[in-house]
């Protein structure tokens, strides 16, 4: 391999300084004179909108403005492609990535600015131990982290130890500038996961407030990955760890695909074969009375001998259903009286067993494709089993989420003791899944 100096204009990677001056000479041309930003006028064009008081929220600590330059100082590594060590290189759609990672998000901007649509983040977690990347790179890129100072004696050290003081600060200016590039990559309908534990759970929620806009916070997941507990001087042992997701605006979860006992559920078929399954059609949990929904109070008449549903009487033997709670009061049904008339042949009714009243249940289809050509009322806000998949819950449990069944895959995989800590596939495949949209 060649070796290339740190001074080589090849090296550069793509100056984020340069493009940021850039948009904004584009949005305020005005505020530029002799291609500096005069702020004063660049104040005047934002009116009310610049905040310039000395004291304002947010997380603040020492060495951010340092860790906020160094996302902003474009890198002198590159990226040189190992066909020698790859596996049907001229095919592949995958790509991995080996080195520094501050230094390929870096090299990452140029390329893949806006363009990525899932980011999953496995940083360290900050145990108290000093922050040690061993590594094993040569010539350019060792050359290059030497010289601007990341590494000493071989390794990247970041001291980290709880007495020092810099506990927390030592951590936040390690991934303040990674995920500062890490935004850059996002596409308009981007999600980003970041695994953490409770120590650096509230510093990574502010934090990535900042970052990714507290707008754009989609929940903080509970992962239970350890249901031993873990051997600490702690007086509750920990069986779980977090995932803090963030999506832009226009992000559309895919859901998570139906597990076995999920499908399972769809028990019933229709004269065409159709899978579906049954779903209460009077609205449960507030608001869910009469007064709160009128237009939803309405009767169905069922005819018990021909097993139909009506929205008028058709005969003095039919039976009058309404929407009424189990304390007898009125509620309201989950659909209007125009969707239950366009799907009256999906209605069944049912006798309670602790009323002893009538209830009905309507279908909701397993396949997708028979759904309810996609009129749901805007007023039914937890209409969304009509589709194959299931909303990601925020607690997620079971063993394809443990850590000793990553280690035991990875084994499988690759025998030896390779890394000391293991994600297992299916949990990243649930972050995939329900980031894909």
């Amino acid at each position: 391999m060649k070796k290339l100096s740190i001074d080589s204009p090849a090296l550069a990677s793509t100056s984020l300084i340069e493009e940021n001056m850039g948009q904004l000479k584009r949005l305020f041309p005005d505020a530029f004179s002799e291609g500096k930003i005069d702020f004063d006028v660049l104040k005047q064009l934002l009116g009310s909108e610049v905040d310039d008081s000395e004291e304002r929220y947010g997380l603040n600590w020492h060495g951010k403005r340092q860790a906020r330059q160094i996302a902003l100082t474009p890198s002198r590594g590159t990226l040189r492609p190992c066909p020698e060590d790859s596996v049907d290189w001229d095919s592949t759609q995958n790509l991995m990535i080996e080195g520094d990672n501050l230094e390929i998000l870096k090299l990452l901007q140029k390329s893949y600015s806006g363009k990525v649509k899932l980011i999953y983040i496995d940083p360290p977690y900050n145990t108290g131990k000093d922050f040690v990347y061993r590594d094993d790179f040569h010539d350019n890129i060792q050359n290059y982290l030497e010289l601007s100072g990341q590494i000493d004696g071989g390794q990247h050290i970041s001291s980290n130890t709880e007495t020092s003081g810099r506990f927390h600060t030592d951590w936040l200016n390690m991934i303040y500038p990674r995920l500062k590039l890490t935004r850059n990559l996002l596409r308009h309908d981007g999600v980003v996961f970041i695994s953490i534990d409770d120590r650096e759970l509230n510093n990574l929620r502010a934090l990535a407030n900042e970052i990714f806009g507290e707008e754009n916070f989609v929940a903080t997941v509970s992962v239970v990955n350890n249901m031993k507990g873990r051997n600490d001087k702690k007086h509750i042992a920990a069986c779980h760890e977090y995932v803090v997701i963030y999506a832009a605006p226009s992000f559309l979860s895919n859901g998570l695909p139906l597990t076995e006992e999920q499908r399972a559920a769809f028990k019933y078929a229709d004269d065409k074969g159709f899978k579906y399954t049954l779903r209460d059609l009077r609205k449960r949990g507030g608001p869910d009375r009469r007064e709160d929904r009128p237009n939803m109070y309405f009767p169905i008449f069922w005819n018990e001998i021909s097993g139909r549903c009506y929205l008028e009487r058709q005969t003095e033997s039919d039976i009058e259903i309404l929407p009424l709670k189990g304390d007898g009061s009125d509620g309201c049904w989950r659909w209007g009286i125009d969707k239950v008339r366009k799907h009256l042949d999906w209605m069944h009714p049912k006798r309670s067993d602790r009323t002893g009243r009538l209830d009905v249940e309507h279908r909701v289809y397993l396949d997708t494709s028979i759904s309810i050509d996609g009129d749901i009322e805007e007023e039914d806000e937890d209409e969304d089993s009509v589709e194959r998949t299931s909303k990601p819950k925020s607690v997620w449990f079971g063993g394809e989420f443990s850590s000793d069944s990553g280690k035991r895959a990875l084994k499988e995989l690759m025998p030896g003791d390779t890394f000391d800590v293991t994600v297992h596939r299916d949990g990243v495949d649930s972050t995939n899944s329900s980031g894909n949209g």
